[in-house]
């Protein structure tokens, strides 16, 4: 497996590291301001979290909304593309949950959100259409 250019490297690449995750699942129940992502990861740094939505913008999996308003505000949004990464984030969510339970972790709630589950699938399947 020497060659880089595959589905997991190009995921871990995208999507990897300690906050892009997280960052998508919040998203995935509701478009957020700025300031709504310090509310549920707290200890992100303001450059961190510019960084990674400046990232997955970029790569087409979140939107940015300028409201020009008397006080301006973004908000943040998933794209198509960012809605069909909702069931992977579900099973993530689901495995860390069933880990927890098995390894007897302390576990604040589980958050896991299915019901938008089919939707993503069914943007999923539109993507792929897309390309074939």
């Amino acid at each position: 497996m020497g060659n880089q250019n595959t589905g997991i490297n190009i995921f871990m690449n995208t999507l990897g590291g300690k906050w892009k995750c997280l960052i998508l699942f919040l998203l995935s129940q509701k478009e957020m301001r700025t300031k709504e992502f310090y509310q549920h990861i707290p200890t992100i740094t303001q450059k961190v979290l510019t960084e990674q939505l400046k990232q997955l913008e970029k790569d087409g999996i979140v939107q940015r909304k300028v409201f020009r308003e008397v006080t301006p505000r973004v908000e943040y949004s998933l794209t198509d593309l960012g809605k069909s990464f909702v069931p992977v984030l579900n099973v993530m969510c689901d495995w860390g949950n069933t880990f927890a339970v098995t390894r007897g972790l302390e576990l604040d709630e589980k958050i896991c959100f299915h019901e938008k589950e089919l939707d993503g699938i069914q943007l999923a399947n539109n993507l792929s259409h897309r390309t074939e």
